[in-house]
């Protein structure tokens, strides 16, 4: 466990994170959010994850059909989510397809089991000049999966809402588009720092839109899966509003913090008339092949600087 004195450096409100965390986490001696739900222990053939998509967010955007639940994370950020949902499980029996790098990154970590992880985000989905998977690559990458394996559970992890905005002109979210530019510091950094001036309004706005841009591809691969499928979310964001015990304004999506904007996700289910027959079968993950310094790249190129 960090100690106070290590944190000193750092701005006032990232030592009060640190306090609350500290609350939140029972002074770490939970590893996760136990309260939350275990997304493997629910009935589905297919889940959707829209990564940091909060629950009132969804709400108001939301075009899919469905009925929409209100759930609880286990997790405040992605790596925490996979970690206390997948750690130590034997997951043959699903299939794991993901837009993003967290898993490959803390897979020794996690230590669990896929039957096979289709990392979309080492191969020709990455586009390089948003710097991200685009929705509709992740949705085509699912379907191609659902195909070549029938009769197993289908994860499906989409970056979106999650930044780099994919229309927006915007460009303190694509700092590692521009050469020289500092990418040690993600915007969350900033804001929680004072250093980028943006309101919480046109913050919301821009992962409303990113959201937005997502929803259409999401509403395609569930109208063409076979089975129940549950479309959900990893975390929420703090948009500015105030952590608890010790109130202080916050952004983005630090782990080991309980608060409602970070853990209260969506859960909208769509029924099936008829459900797959789902098996497990022998795992054939095989990710040594990935380059540590494309992991490095793509999650920099995501935000994920302080790692």
């Amino acid at each position: 466990m960090d100690t106070l004195a290590e944190t000193l450096p750092y701005h006032p409100n990232l030592i009060i994170k640190k306090l609350n965390s500290l609350y939140h986490t029972r002074m770490d001696r939970r590893e996760y959010n136990t309260e939350g739900t275990n997304v493997f222990a629910e009935d589905w053939d297919n889940l959707a994850i829209l990564d940091a998509c909060r629950d009132d967010q969804f709400r108001v955007t939301n075009t899919l059909a469905g009925e929409v639940e209100t759930k609880v994370s286990r997790g405040s950020n992605t790596s925490e989510f996979l970690k206390a949902n997948c750690n130590g499980r034997d997951l043959s029996d699903t299939v794991y397809v993901t837009a993003s790098p967290i898993y490959y990154y803390h897979r020794d970590a996690i230590d669990a089991e896929f039957h096979e992880v289709i990392n979309v985000w080492n191969e020709e989905g990455w586009h390089e000049d948003v710097k991200t998977v685009l929705p509709e690559t992740t949705t085509e990458y699912a379907l191609d999966a659902a195909e070549e394996y029938p009769d197993k559970r289908l994860l499906v992890h989409y970056i979106q809402p999650h930044y780099p905005f994919v229309e927006s002109d915007t460009e303190f979210d694509k700092k590692q588009l521009h050469d020289g530019a500092e990418k040690d510091k993600s915007f969350w950094h900033e804001l929680n720092h004072g250093d980028l001036d943006i309101s919480r309004r046109q913050l919301w706005h821009l992962f409303e839109e990113n959201l937005e841009r997502a929803l259409p591809h999401v509403e395609r691969l569930v109208g063409e899966l076979d089975g129940r499928t549950v479309v959900t979310s990893d975390h929420g964001n703090m948009f500015g509003e105030r952590s608890r015990p010790i109130p202080v304004e916050f952004y983005g999506h630090p782990p080991k913090l309980y608060t409602d904007p970070l853990v209260r996700v969506p859960w909208l289910v769509q029924e099936a008339d008829e459900r797959r027959e789902i098996v497990s079968g022998d795992s054939r993950a095989d990710t040594d092949s990935i380059d540590d310094e494309t992991v490095s790249e793509r999650l920099a190129d995501l935000g994920y600087v302080e790692m």
